[in-house]
């Protein structure tokens, strides 16, 4: 009876709190900025506001849409001003999204290259006026929003006070351990959590910049639930390439079944299924040197 009583106050309260994240992995995202200030002459201008998946478009307009493949659920948005200098101020957002994996999507969306690494949550990186890091499923963007910006010390303190109160212990996703090798740029690594490459047949996967004999390239990985779905988005692009009328030369009789051709968008393209995923390498200049490329791909994504 007593546990009966329990599940039905969580539910009054999932209720009740129908934009707060009382129900959603026990992290309440009313709680998740530091409050009143995240540094001591930094204090929260007014209070906490959350937006869910009906308000978001309110908060960002133009950029909203992009959330929700990533599986966003809720946001919760401060603004804090400098008590020394109250043309200085900075916004805090923190979205909790549906997974790791698309919590690192969002924050490879906007990461940039020339941006230096900070050492908050599982990767972070700054600019003068910026800085983002992810954490568990939480992508965390900060903002200057003032004619002053606040400064990189400012920024990193108010960082590690959010990434204190999100939940600890996970690392990177999982997925990206295939990418950990010499020839990839590591901060060009992105998951398009649909169409990637703007296929349909794709719908899901890590693509990232390589170089190969001097020459860049980039690594594509399609990962699928199962098999048969692999193998089905493997058949749909080449039937694709067929159809654009480019010459084609596959191997299907062998494990893994591979492909080579001309991608009308991509120039030339090698790529492979085995288990659940696709894989390959796209806008090569030649062949040379794909058959070790394969090779490593091969072992790094199925081990």
């Amino acid at each position: 009876m007593q546990k009966m009583c329990q599940m039905g106050l969580l539910i009054i309260l999932c209720l009740f709190y129908t934009s707060i994240s009382v129900c959603a992995g026990g992290t309440d995202m009313a709680k998740v900025l530091p409050a009143p200030a995240c540094h001591p002459d930094w204090p929260m201008d007014g209070k906490i506001t959350l937006f869910d998946k009906d308000t978001l478009f309110d908060h960002i307009n133009g950029e909203s849409e992009l959330y929700f493949p990533y599986g966003f659920e809720l946001l919760a948005f401060a603004r804090y001003v400098s008590k020394i200098n109250p043309q200085s101020a900075f916004d805090a957002d923190v979205y909790q999204m549906g997974s790791l994996l698309d919590a690192f999507g969002m924050y490879a969306n906007y990461r940039r290259k020339d941006d230096a690494a900070v050492s908050v949550g599982v990767e972070g990186t700054a600019s003068a006026s910026q800085l983002l890091f992810y954490q568990d499923r939480y992508l965390v963007r900060l903002q200057a929003s003032g004619t002053a910006n606040p400064g990189p010390d400012i920024f990193l303190a108010c960082a590690r006070a959010i990434s204190e109160k999100l939940p600890q212990g996970k690392g990177r996703p999982k997925e990206l351990d295939a990418f950990n090798v010499p020839f990839i740029e590591q901060k060009s690594i992105r998951y398009i959590a649909q169409s990637l490459l703007g296929y349909d047949f794709f719908q899901k996967g890590i693509v990232a910049d390589a170089t190969l004999n001097h020459e860049p390239i980039q690594i594509v990985m399609v990962f699928e639930t199962s098999v048969e779905k692999a193998r089905k988005a493997f058949d749909r692009y080449s039937e694709y390439l067929k159809t654009a009328g480019e010459n084609i030369r596959m191997t299907d009789k062998q494990l893994p079944v591979s492909l080579k051709a001309h991608d009308p968008l991509y120039g030339n393209v090698v790529v492979e299924q085995k288990g659940a995923f696709v894989y390959g390498a796209i806008r090569l200049k030649d062949d040379s040197g794909t058959q070790q490329l394969m090779e490593t791909l091969r072992s790094m994504i199925l081990k």
